[in-house]
């Protein structure tokens, strides 16, 4: 077959970054055929001296992910009001408005060339590249988090991670920590279940975990969770069938998605807020601001916002995979933070981490450039890598600071008013106050399926059965204060009960509510029922599909959410 006239050969010539044409691409030069090689091998230097230098320091967590782009359709309205009521973010203000975007999956302790079906949090991390610049909204598929303070981040990653000695993912040290850590439960009552093992990114939710603001034309401020529902349904695998899958492919979840773009099945989810006003809520017994909690939709109901479409693969892995930088600082005019504790410390910690990473002008790759904007125009200069300068049609290049008279750049105008509540307290080092670390786990037991039920409880008494004696203890102490069935199926698989762990006092510092304290008093015989009615209809809590390896491996997960629920049934 002949060359068309923009494929001709002689376009398509072999060059090094210099430009040189590669006359010889098979040989070093050397003296006579056997060498030895001579210094001046420069294409071979720099060949390989490139080829020494393709990896980037992997992520310390999110290491293994994948990348796909997409559009955001908007509603126009939150639930059934003008999106204006809430906010001002043009992302959100007009029905049928499209935004592009790019969003990453990822599971969190692994390595870069980890398995898809480990048990971990998966990322659920979408840029949005908005007219206003972009916003990174980075969260995961399971709706609270282990801890409620930043300061405890390195502390339980490094708990999850592989030992610094054996270099294995060891159960022992994961539930001494978690052991120690009571607010852990609801997230390990998340974890421990299928919901640890989604079959697939097409079908698992997303969720921003932390709590954020909304801010409207007026400067009123509220709180707001972000939501995103996949319309194929929810679907995962129990450990069984992930060791399955594991054994044939690590790759699972990147293979579904990729496949599933390029044959035009566009998966999509729609995209929910949860409002709430913007003071503490006295009235709540948990804080609004701790992300081991979820807003009960009974109270809280979901507002939908509008749904987000995945149409396109990357064309390079390491340039938008590897290269792509969230950070959950990145926000745009219309939202804006809460006092979350955990928020505050990702805001630093995920910019941070990219200037490590992928260096400091890692926003001038493309596809971390704002692409909604006309042109970006700072007064940053130099830096490793730096290969432009932001400079706006008619700025004076030698002004590279504010405020200057001689065609420098100056501030922007105003947004508009930001009104949040006005906050007094002492500078202290302490916890939040309402911290009632087992009623949302407990509300999370109950509004299992069964399956999953069953599922969370075998997983818990094979890995607590590696641990050591008093770790055990205490794990069984915290499930008997969640719930009886919870402590009593677990105590079974380790050949305990609750008479073991009666004798335990609660932990340093850890405040017991005057329900906790009731149960503490007949741990192991409260009386507990499974009754899912009394919590109302939890977005972590709708049917899962029980997946199958076969269903994985052979391509025949789901595609509708109708054949995901009338499975499930």
């Amino acid at each position: 077959m002949k060359d068309s006239k923009d494929n001709a050969p002689g376009e398509r010539v072999l060059t090094n970054r210099q430009g040189h044409p590669i006359c010889n691409n098979q040989s070093q030069r050397t003296v006579g055929s056997r060498g030895p090689a001579t210094l001046e091998n420069y294409q071979f230097l720099e060949k390989i001296s490139h080829f020494d230098r393709e990896r980037i320091p992997e992520r310390v967590v999110h290491a293994r992910g994948f990348v796909c782009y997409g559009e955001f359709e908007a509603t126009g309205k939150i639930g059934d009001e003008p999106a204006a009521t809430y906010t001002r973010a043009k992302i959100f203000s007009q029905a049928g408005k499209k935004t592009p975007l790019a969003i990453r999956f990822s599971t969190v302790i692994g390595g870069r060339d980890s398995s898809e079906v480990a048990r971990d949090p998966r990322g659920f991390a979408v840029k949005f590249y908005t007219e206003d610049g972009n916003w990174d909204l980075v969260g995961n598929n399971l709706a609270v988090f282990f801890i409620r303070d930043a300061i405890k981040f390195p502390d339980v990653i490094h708990s999850l991670k592989p030992d610094p000695v054996t270099f294995r993912q060891e159960p022992n040290r994961i539930f001494d920590f978690m052991s120690q850590t009571p607010e852990s439960m609801h997230m390990l009552t998340h974890l421990f279940s299928p919901r640890g093992i989604p079959a697939s990114y097409r079908h698992m939710e997303g969720f921003g975990v932390n709590t954020y603001k909304m801010v409207n034309a007026k400067g009123q401020t509220v709180l707001v969770k972000y939501h995103f529902h996949p319309r194929c349904g929810i679907a995962s695998l129990t450990a069984d069938e992930a060791a399955k899958v594991q054994g044939q492919d690590l790759g699972s979840a990147s293979k579904d998605l990729y496949e599933a773009i390029e044959r035009g099945d566009y998966p999509q989810w729609d995209m929910y807020v949860q409002i709430m006003e913007d003071h503490e809520h006295p009235e709540l017994d948990w804080d609004p601001l701790d992300d081991t909690k979820i807003w009960p939709e009974k109270d809280f109901p979901l507002r939908h916002v509008g749904v987000m479409t995945l149409n396109r693969n990357v064309e390079d892995h390491h340039n938008e995979n590897e290269q792509i930088a969230m950070g959950t600082g990145v926000l745009v005019d219309g939202l804006d933070f809460s006092d979350d504790k955990m928020l505050v410390g990702r805001t630093f910690s995920y910019s941070d981490t990219q200037r490590y990473r992928v260096g400091s002008n890692y926003l001038q790759l493309p596809v971390n450039q704002p692409k909604g904007v006309k042109r970006v125009q700072t007064n940053l200069r130099g830096g490793q890598m730096s290969y432009g300068v932001d400079l706006a049609p008619g700025q004076n290049p030698h002004i590279n600071f504010e405020p200057s008279i001689h065609n420098g750049l100056h501030e922007a105008p105003d947004m508009g008013p930001n009104n949040p509540p006005e906050i007094r307290g002492a500078l202290t080092r302490s916890v939040i106050e309402r911290r009632n670390d087992y009623v949302q786990a407990r509300g999370r037991f109950n509004t299992m399926m069964d399956w999953e039920r069953e599922d969370l409880i075998h997983n818990m008494g094979t890995l607590l059965s590696a641990c050591e004696r008093d770790v055990q203890e205490r794990m069984l102490w915290h499930f008997f204060l969640v719930h009886d069935q919870y402590g009593q199926g677990v105590a079974e698989k380790l050949g305990m009960s609750a008479d073991d762990v009666r004798h335990l006092e609660p932990l340093k510092g850890q405040v017991l509510t005057e329900e906790d304290q009731k149960r503490l008093e007949n741990l192991g015989n409260n009386g507990d029922t499974i009754d899912p009615d009394v919590w109302g209809q939890w977005t972590s809590s709708v049917k899962n599909h029980r997946a199958t390896a076969e269903e994985v491996l052979e391509g025949r997960l789901p595609s509708r959410k109708e054949e995901t629920e009338t499975e499930a049934a």
